[in-house]
């Protein structure tokens, strides 16, 4: 039995590359979503153990990560505690406000 081999030769390759371009769409690369911060504010109702032990739980910090965003609020009035997309920063938002934390978003220029 014969195989049947295609050839390489430049206009059978041309007619496979038009093939192909026709059979798939070219398709836009997903845009990313704009960056926001979640900013965790200094009050004077929550102790830090209430603080630390909730970014622990709400977000991926590790102990030491929370201890400095809690002592930086207290100290500085304010922390950064992560940036990530609009939908998530308002996830955050809720969660913490439940939590009886003050916590804004806003975008991260």
């Amino acid at each position: 039995m014969a195989e049947k081999v295609l050839g390489t030769d430049s206009s059978s390759t041309a007619t496979i590359q038009k093939s192909l371009s026709k059979a798939r769409p070219q398709v836009d690369k997903p845009k990313l979503l704009p960056p926001y911060k979640v900013i965790l504010h200094n009050d004077d109702r929550n102790t830090f153990e209430h603080v630390i032990v909730t970014l622990l739980n709400l977000t991926h910090l590790s102990e030491q990560e929370s201890i400095q965003r809690t002592v930086e609020a207290h100290e500085q009035g304010c922390a950064l505690v992560l940036v990530t997309h609009k939908e998530r920063a308002e996830l955050y938002l809720e969660q913490f406000q439940s939590a009886s934390l003050t916590v804004t978003i806003e975008p991260d220029e």
